[in-house]
């Protein structure tokens, strides 16, 4: 029994290709989660998260010397126990001072990495099996892939947020009311007073009130003043304290954690983009028309135990969505708390009835969750390692090639790509390649930090937790039955004759974002249902770029000529990639949703231009 599991292929596709998806995963959106909750703003989140698409795209460059140095299952295996180093390696620099630098430079070598184990378990795959063989299991290993995609994006974040929930300090809760019934009065800035602490206690946050109550009706004016001009005056004020005080917040161009500065400088182009195209709020001089607001205090009762900061983390939890808080993120350390962060609240005008939001303050250890996680990642690589040293077969055809000269790998090298760039409608297809997941590309990289931001900010003001639950689950079952149901009608029709239909489901289903960032809907049914039909659009739409590779990449040299689609696959997802945060923070989330939108005319338009035989895909 032992000897047949072992020579049976589902030993070690499940888990080799499960062990392809978990790295990229990783790199590509554990890291952009994990960046946001550590306070890195979009702009750098998207820019330098951006760059890790780098490997995928140049792979092509080393992929013959992997098929000429050692064996497949050699690089399979040793590639293996690097990714378990670099795991380990973003979990230990993760407290560091300077964590964004290096979890960056590890993730850029966990890239290369990841890249050269998916060249070496491809090539493993082909040598292993025979055609039939291949065929019979591309659905496992692209099933498996997925589990990894759901696994890294839906359970390790879901572990990240349940640790950030349940450490640190006691959660608190504030609850803002709005009501008609109490007379309209002008907010003032609080202040604690002679407010009892109990110092002998473990610390613990203190309000001002964790219960306050004001009018659904903002003033007209204030002592002379329009309303409107008292309240930026008053909102000018509490940044101003905040920053004084030291609590760094979202957008102050510094991340709380680390306490790396960041360059905040907006370049004239950018301000030209934030004032042609950015959103615009209108300001209306009519008292019934305005938004009113509420502030509350917060500190710590004592000084945070060590040098470690506290980190105040506070989201909208239940209750009316029209009532806002303008900052969400406080750091506390043993310099500042004893000082007072102060909440803003606004209240939406057209709340006309009683009505009321809680919010919970929660101020777990944020790098702590996430370095329990990558230790996690570390531990089940060093796992994997030792499972397929031990269990993947030893292929006849999987030995070392050395009568290749260096002078002869070179001259293989290069007619290898000049046969490429020789093709028919080759300008075509690299448009094609790059043009055609031009929307996704950029929504990609802000579904996460538009989940997470709060409702002021134009996000939704998910947790961490929830996120997991909707872009890492939901969203990914969706992208599955997508590709699924892709595979077949491709399978039945061809790809010319679903080109069109797939090329359609991923451009219109990103009005689900545009409709999420003007409703911010705070039901998770409404987000999770969004998700899963602009997933599940991406995913069917997907099966055509990916058959369409295939077919481009037929001739003597597919296999080479396959991984230079790929690279220019992964082009096409990093230049989008990188903007796209510098964008949003410059245009706001709705119109940003709106761009993508009309991004996907490049979608349309390069399917326009490319010629395919109507008999590729068919089921034979």
């Amino acid at each position: 029994m032992g000897k047949d599991f072992k020579s049976s292929p589902w030993a070690w596709i499940p888990t080799l290709y499960f062990a392809q998806g978990l790295p990229y995963v990783a790199v590509m959106t554990i890291s952009v989660i994990m960046y946001k909750r550590l306070g890195i703003s979009n702009t750098d989140i998207a820019l330098y998260t951006g760059w890790l698409y780098l490997p995928w795209v140049i792979k092509p460059f080393w992929s013959p010397f992997v098929d000429i140095i050692k064996t497949k299952r050699w690089w399979t295996i040793a590639m293996q126990w690097m990714l378990a180093v670099t795991f380990a390696g973003v979990a230990f620099t993760i407290p560091a001072p300077f964590f964004f630098r290096l979890t960056l430079a590890v993730f850029w070598i966990m890239g290369f990495t990841s890249a050269t184990h998916d060249i070496a378990a491809d090539g493993f795959y082909m040598l292993a099996l025979d055609k039939h063989q291949q065929s019979l299991y591309v659905g496992i290993r692209s099933t498996f892939y997925r589990i990894a995609t759901v696994a890294g994006q839906g359970l390790l974040v879901i572990i990240a947020g349940l640790i950030e929930t349940n450490s640190g300090l006691r959660p608190v809760e504030i609850t803002v009311q709005a009501t008609p019934s109490i007379q309209t009065t002008a907010a003032t800035i609080p202040h604690f007073g002679s407010i009892a602490v109990d110092t002998a206690a473990e610390p613990q946050f203190i309000f001002t009130t964790p219960h306050v109550t004001a009018s659904t009706t903002a003033p007209t004016e204030v002592c002379g003043t329009s309303f409107n001009a008292y309240v930026a005056a008053l909102r000018d004020s509490v940044q101003r304290l905040n920053e004084v005080n030291g609590f760094a917040n979202d957008e102050n161009g510094k991340s709380a954690t680390s306490g790396q500065s960041v360059k905040n400088t907006t370049s004239p182009f950018t301000l030209w983009i934030k004032n042609a195209f950015g959103e615009k709020r209108t300001v209306s001089t009519d008292g019934e028309s305005t938004d009113n607001i509420a502030i509350v205090g917060v500190r710590l009762s004592k000084m945070p135990h060590g040098n470690e900061p506290v980190i105040l983390n506070i989201t909208h939890n239940s209750g009316d969505p029209g009532i806002t808080l303008q900052s969400t993120r406080f750091e506390f350390t043993h310099e500042n708390f004893d000082k007072t962060a102060y909440l803003f609240f606004t209240i939406d005008h057209k709340i006309k009835e009683e009505t009321q939001a809680t919010f919970i303050g929660a101020s777990g250890n944020i790098p702590f969750a996430w370095t329990v996680v990558f230790t996690l990642l570390s531990g089940l690589f060093f796992a994997m390692a030792l499972y397929h040293n031990h269990i993947l077969p030893h292929p006849v055809d999987d030995t070392l090639r050395t009568r290749h000269t260096a002078h002869g790998i070179i001259e293989d090298f290069a007619r290898t790509f000049v046969s490429f760039f020789k093709k028919k409608q080759i300008w075509v297809a690299i448009a094609f390649m790059l043009l055609y997941r031009l929307p996704e590309a950029q929504l990609v990289k802000l579904i996460n930090p538009f989940l997470l931001d709060p409702i002021d900010k134009g996000g939704l003001g998910l947790s961490t937790g929830e996120v997991g639950l909707v872009y890492g689950t939901v969203g990914i079952i969706g992208l599955t039955i997508g590709g699924i149901i892709g595979g077949i009608v491709a399978a039945r029709g061809g790809l010319r004759r679903w080109l069109w239909p797939m090329a359609w489901s991923m451009s219109l289903t990103c009005l689900t974002f545009v409709y999420l960032s003007y409703a911010q809907s705070s039901s998770l049914l409404i987000v999770n249902l969004c998700v899963f039909i602009e997933q599940f659009g991406y995913g069917f739409g997907f099966t055509a770029y990916t058959l369409y590779l295939i077919y481009f990449s037929e001739g003597p040299h597919k296999t080479a000529h396959y991984a230079i689609c790929t690279g220019f696959m992964a082009l096409g997802m990093m230049l989008p990639g990188m903007a796209a945060g510098w964008l949003q923070e410059a245009i706001g989330y709705r119109h940003f949703f709106i761009w993508a939108m009309i991004c996907c005319t490049a979608t349309i338009g390069v399917c326009s231009l490319v010629k395919i035989d109507p008999e590729f895909g068919k089921k034979q």
